[in-house]
């Protein structure tokens, strides 16, 4: 191959990544879009018991996911495991966290509800420190602080109680509780994957949550879910359904381009959801909310890119350390 040939076949591998991390990005904006979309089909549907939605949400889910893994001609091989039991622990967490973001969508402004999720990968990096034994370095415990000093500021004015007319039963006042209790709860669920992803495929976590999370969902069934009117039950399958292509799309965009580049895109969902909360509920954006989720937001591209300087010098390492030759 000549220089000339050389550098055009570089140049094709240039363009080849830049276009592999554009189709990255513009994949997670769809998901994170196709994810406020599901919210907003729960919020619309009104105080709806969070165990039905779950089962909304879980159930029709898979239907996107198993027409996808059936074009891609992996139907047959998604649910087998060798970890039934790992799936299952998860799919408990998974679902106590899913019914109370539910429970929170439904008793708070779209902006709040969905800018309080995000303390959880906050959380994540406090829970990794805490039950895996992972060295969490000074600048990310820094970030962790100042992320959950915005996350505070979100809820201040909810959980100070002190506003004129606040009461005890405040229904805004369970669902910040709710959020940042589903974050927790989600935080640990993320480490059970973390376990998961190292000998499971993606496509099986998928379905057997989806499927798991339906199954305990119908447990609730004795406490109280109700009637529902021909709306309600399309805007809940719309959810489901959103979810499931949801996750589609997320996975496709991590294949595309490194975490690292796409992760950040998940705080465009603060932006959507200023804006759908707006136009669809009426629901304005406090500055509390506002200024407390750009803290979040920067402390959580900050703990991102963190990791990707990390990432960079471990790898430096590695190669240093290998045999020349």
């Amino acid at each position: 191959m000549t220089v000339e040939a050389g550098a055009r076949a570089a140049a094709r591998g240039e363009h080849a990544n830049a276009h592999d991390t554009l189709r990255g990005i513009m994949l997670k904006i769809a998901s994170v879009s196709v994810f406020v979309g599901m919210s907003t089909c729960i919020k619309a549907a009104g105080m709806v018991p969070a165990g039905q939605i779950v089962f909304f949400r879980s159930f029709f889910a898979i239907f996107p996911i198993m027409a996808f893994l059936a074009f891609k001609r992996e139907l047959h091989t998604a649910f087998a495991t060798k970890r039934p039991l790992n799936h299952i622990a998860r799919g408990v967490v998974g679902v106590c966290a899913m019914g109370l973001t539910f429970f929170a969508l439904t008793r708070l402004p779209l902006p709040d509800a969905i800018t309080l999720n995000y303390a959880q990968p906050l959380l994540v990096v406090v829970f990794s420190s805490i039950f895996l034994g992972e060295a969490i370095r000074v600048y990310r415990w820094s970030a962790v602080i100042v992320g959950l000093a915005g996350v505070l500021v979100i809820a201040w004015p909810e959980l100070t109680l002190l506003r004129s007319g606040a009461a005890l039963g405040d229904q805004e006042v369970l669902g910040v509780v709710a959020a940042l209790a589903s974050a927790a709860i989600a935080a640990v669920a993320l480490l059970l994957v973390r376990n998961l992803v190292q000998t499971e495929r993606t496509a099986t976590i998928v379905l057997w949550f989806s499927v798991t999370a339906s199954v305990l969902a119908l447990f609730t069934l004795p406490f109280g879910w109700q009637a529902l009117t021909p709306m309600q039950v399309a805007l809940l399958i719309g959810a489901g359904f959103c979810g499931g292509l949801a996750q589609i799309l997320m996975t496709a965009a991590y294949r595309h381009a490194e975490a690292s580049v796409v992760a950040p895109f998940e705080y465009t969902s603060m932006i959507l959801g200023v804006v759908v909360g707006y136009l669809v509920f009426g629901d304005v954006a406090t500055l509390y909310t506002l200024v407390g989720g750009l803290i979040v937001v920067a402390a959580g591209i900050f703990i991102i890119w963190r990791e990707r300087q990390l990432g960079l010098e471990r790898t430096r390492t590695r190669k240093a350390a290998a045999p020349q030759g």
